[in-house]
């Protein structure tokens, strides 16, 4: 009898988000309050591959599961029926809220696929990766990279992977915008706004990867009072790169808002933008009404 099983995280991004897919940095976190589990039995003379669903977002996995078997196969160049076995896949991440439900998927499948000695180890970020093509139509990989390595990481499409290593902790939280976001129309929508106006499409890129340096010095800065001042600052800039390609009107626009008048000092999408959750910085613990609709990051 063979068994495996793993868990994989879900995902948010902190600054970065689309300019990545053009060179722009990332920094992307793990979020361990959303999961998904995989869990594999395969017992002597199993014929058929089998599959259970659980958890709260687990049947919403439903359509998505098969085609990303198939896929894989496809890449693989075998044959599904010769996967056989039971496989279970217990999810607490939503799909299509800018969690990183997808990736997880991809990488929990990607590496199963490794236990079974059918993806090598040294390829499984570009498997899963091109898995995850199937969603997104271009994935960055930024959503695979910190699914695999469960740590914070300052992401960079074709060059540098690193920890982040924080110097303290800030009080950040992410929240429903109540609008779910449709990644691949977003993709599409800044991907438009760039083939009209080069110039100004290079000009957004550039204030978002200005946006992702400085959160980036204020979470490696000892100081706290000067990093929360200039975290503050970073995701300011990039909330204003997510307005400048129309990716907050509606109900982010209107979370955002209420989040802000009730004390938050930055707020941001955070995703693909469009709806999805939105991620607010505070400078004390929110206000206990709220803290039911906010997920610790």
């Amino acid at each position: 009898m063979k068994t495996y099983s793993t868990q994989v995280p879900g995902k948010w991004i902190l600054a970065g988000e689309h300019a990545v897919l053009r060179g722009v940095p990332a920094l992307v976190f793990p979020l361990r309050s959303r999961v998904l589990d995989l869990s594999y039995v395969c017992t002597t003379g199993a014929k058929t591959l089998n599959l259970y669903l659980q958890g709260d977002h687990g049947e919403e996995l439903q359509l998505l599961v098969w085609g990303v078997i198939e896929r894989a196969c496809d890449l693989k160049k075998m044959d599904r029926t010769s996967l056989v076995g039971d496989l279970t896949i217990k999810s607490s991440i939503p799909v299509g809220a800018g969690m990183g439900a997808s990736a997880a998927l991809c990488v929990a499948l990607t590496k199963w696929l490794n236990f079974l000695d059918l993806v090598d180890e040294a390829e499984m970020f570009e498997f899963a990766r091109t898995l995850e093509n199937l969603f997104h139509g271009e994935s960055s990989g930024v959503d695979i990279a910190v699914s695999l390595s469960g740590q914070g990481l300052h992401f960079e499409r074709q060059g540098t992977r690193r920890v982040l290593e924080l110097q303290w902790t800030p009080h950040w939280y992410i929240s429903y915008s109540g609008k779910r976001g449709v990644t691949l129309e977003c993709v599409n929508k800044v991907k438009e706004l760039i083939a009209q106006n080069t110039v100004l499409g290079a000009a957004i890129d550039e204030q978002m990867k200005m946006a992702v340096m400085t959160c980036e010095q204020a979470l490696t800065q000892p100081d706290e009072k000067m990093g929360l001042e200039l975290l503050k600052q970073g995701i300011e800039s990039a909330g204003e790169v997510f307005e400048r390609w129309g990716l907050t009107e509606g109900a982010p626009k209107t979370h955002m808002e209420l989040l802000k008048k009730s004390g938050a000092i930055a707020v941001k999408p955070t995703g693909s933008g469009g709806g999805g959750y939105v991620l607010s910085l505070w400078m004390t613990p929110p206000p206990a009404e709220l803290l039911p609709q906010l997920i610790p990051c």
